[in-house]
């Protein structure tokens, strides 16, 4: 894949971003701020520019697809814009006719995409039927993690002090955070393209579980917007997960990639283990803590954590390989239902 269907790929991608035209001014701003990062990564000067071009309207569906020659490539794009569609939820209307306009636009029948089509609503219906359910205070809405800190009823736990050393809780806590990070790091490496869709309901899961733990039960809603709060937007998560796994050459099927030879996986891998790494640790502090940390001290505390998430990954990646070799689409579902 050269350089130019790479970046109609990303303006698809970003096409389906903004196809339901909800994205408010923070959502967008990340998004900006994925598009100057990848083109730092990549030495894509002009990627922020393929940001102005799709935020501005200055190209369509139609052009972005002419670049792209080969089916596989026609897919990929395909199911990336699905992915990116289905992972704040079930398709709205306006992004279900983006999708079918796109679907003409790289020439692709139903046969070609049914199957990836039927993985995708099933990940999705999974994760709607798996949600936490409400709390009393669910519907109350939240600003910002300052304000939910004020609406959330049930006492947290007491901080923990420099002259307490961790307990057993805590010790269970570290245990399934680096779990689910070593999870969300072998979901990376899986061929499905929709396999990365799984990786924020398992984050959400993983949130419940921490405040749970400190006697704070939460509904989806709430753990969404903790999620935002903290700097992990869904729709810019996985805009920047599929940026760096395309630039880096980590092509899925198309580039036959497989769990025995991981080829350039390792930036989608320690991205996401690292993310999830990172949000966990920011989570037990916000809960042990009683709650009272600002949007901006749970930003630079997630951005805090990155780095030092990122450089674990390798410790790690003998379990990640081996937890990916033992996963099927099966398990993935499982795993988003049941916990």
């Amino acid at each position: 894949m050269n350089t130019e269907q790479q970046k109609s790929i990303l303006t698809i991608a970003l096409l389906a971003a903004f196809a339901d035209g909800t994205k408010d001014d923070a959502e967008r701003e990340e998004i900006r701020r994925i598009a100057q990062s990848l083109a730092g990564d990549s030495g894509m000067a002009d990627l922020p520019r393929i940001y102005q071009d799709v935020l501005l309207k200055r190209t369509s569906v139609q052009a972005a697809a002419t670049a792209l020659d080969d089916p596989a490539h026609r897919q990929l794009a395909y199911e990336m814009a699905v992915c990116v569609c289905d992972v704040d939820g079930r398709q709205t209307a306006a992004e279900a006719q983006f999708l079918a306009a796109l679907k003409a636009a790289l020439q692709l029948g139903a046969q070609q995409t049914a199957a990836f089509e039927q993985d995708a609503d099933a990940l999705v219906d999974v994760v709607e039927k798996s949600a936490p359910s409400a709390t009393p205070w669910g519907a109350a809405g939240m600003a910002g993690a300052g304000a939910y800190a004020a609406a959330a009823a049930p006492a947290p736990a007491a901080a923990p002090t420099a002259a307490t050393p961790p307990g057993p809780a805590d010790a269970e806590l570290d245990k399934s955070i680096l779990n689910y990070a070593l999870l969300n790091g072998a979901l990376e490496l899986l061929p499905q393209s929709w396999a990365s869709m799984a990786i924020i309901p398992l984050q959400v899961k993983m949130v419940y579980g921490i405040g749970k733990a400190h006697g704070v039960e939460l509904d989806q809603g709430h753990i969404k917007e903790f999620i935002a709060a903290a700097g992990v937007g869904m729709t810019s998560q996985y805009l920047e997960q599929f940026g760096r796994k395309l630039l880096g050459g980590l092509l899925g099927k198309v580039a036959g990639r497989t769990v025995g030879g991981l080829g350039g996986a390792a930036t989608g891998m320690a991205f996401s283990f690292a993310t999830t790494y990172a949000l966990g640790q920011v989570a037990k502090r916000y809960y042990a803590g009683g709650r009272v940390m600002s949007t901006a001290m749970l930003r630079d505390t997630f951005q805090n954590l990155l780095g030092p998430a990122k450089q674990m990954q390798s410790q790690y990646l003998p379990q990640i390989q081996q937890k990916a070799a033992t996963l099927d689409a099966a398990k993935v579902m499982a795993m988003v239902r049941g916990g």
